[in-house]
């Protein structure tokens, strides 16, 4: 019969819990000083004494530790909640920086040369990240984003728009390290009508709060729109 001592079966927990309060204290670190008076420990890990001990002891004198009755139903209670009333959360904060790939006028001794691309005469920056909202950025339910964009060159079939995601806030283009792409809206651009508008505009418009990113684009000139869905939760 195997047998293990207090210590070795404490030991088996311990990178665990030290990852569990490596995390609280990068969330804590991350937010604006007293701005967090309460931790609450839920779940079903945290019915575990080992656990409960070991957030006491490392953030009991910033935070007051709350451990609620029935800890293992809690995230169940929270789902069911949600699912009856969405309306129950009313802001998340964002995991990623979300936004769009685009090309913006080229400024010479500010954007790298090798983002340099020539349409129609005129001289553009490539791959520019253009953020809709930034990691760890609060967001509440139905926040909405709204940018406005032009086509490179004139008499486009279609404009194609690529949704991009990173878990930094400071990208700058779509190509630095860590950026994905996480989602795609292609809109037809049927023929201009003679009397139409100097410049088409594309209207992009992200949707916030809920579960899932909603992004349209949408022809001003014709009306015509598309939509996508991006995972909010995961990315």
């Amino acid at each position: 019969m195997l047998r293990l001592e207090p210590s070795g079966m404490f030991n088996l927990f311990q990178p665990t819990l030290d990852a569990i309060r490596m995390h609280v204290q990068h969330v804590l670190d991350s937010c604006e000083s007293g701005t967090i008076s309460y931790l609450f420990l839920v779940g079903g890990f945290a019915e575990s004494a080992i656990l409960q001990k070991s957030i006491r002891d490392a953030f009991s004198d910033r935070l007051k530790v709350i451990i609620p009755q029935g800890v293992s139903l809690a995230i169940l209670k929270g789902a069911v909640q949600f699912g009856i009333d969405p309306t129950v959360v009313s802001s998340r904060r964002s995991r990623l920086t979300y936004g769009v790939g685009v090309l913006n006028r080229f400024i010479h001794g500010t954007h790298p040369s090798d983002k340099l691309v020539v349409k129609d005469g005129v001289e553009w920056c490539a791959d520019v990240f253009d953020k809709f909202v930034l990691a760890d950025q609060s967001v509440c339910v139905g926040d909405t984003v709204i940018r406005r964009y032009t086509p490179a060159r004139s008499g486009q079939a279609c404009s194609v728009i690529h949704i991009y995601c990173s878990d930094r806030d400071d990208v700058e283009f779509i190509t630095d390290p860590g950026v994905k792409r996480c989602g795609t809206l292609v809109l037809d651009l049927p023929d201009e009508p003679k009397q139409s508008p100097p410049k088409r505009e594309i209207q992009t418009i992200m949707i916030f709060g809920d579960t899932e990113l909603k992004v349209s684009a949408m022809d001003v000139l014709t009306g015509k729109c598309v939509k996508a869905e991006v995972d909010f939760l995961n990315g």
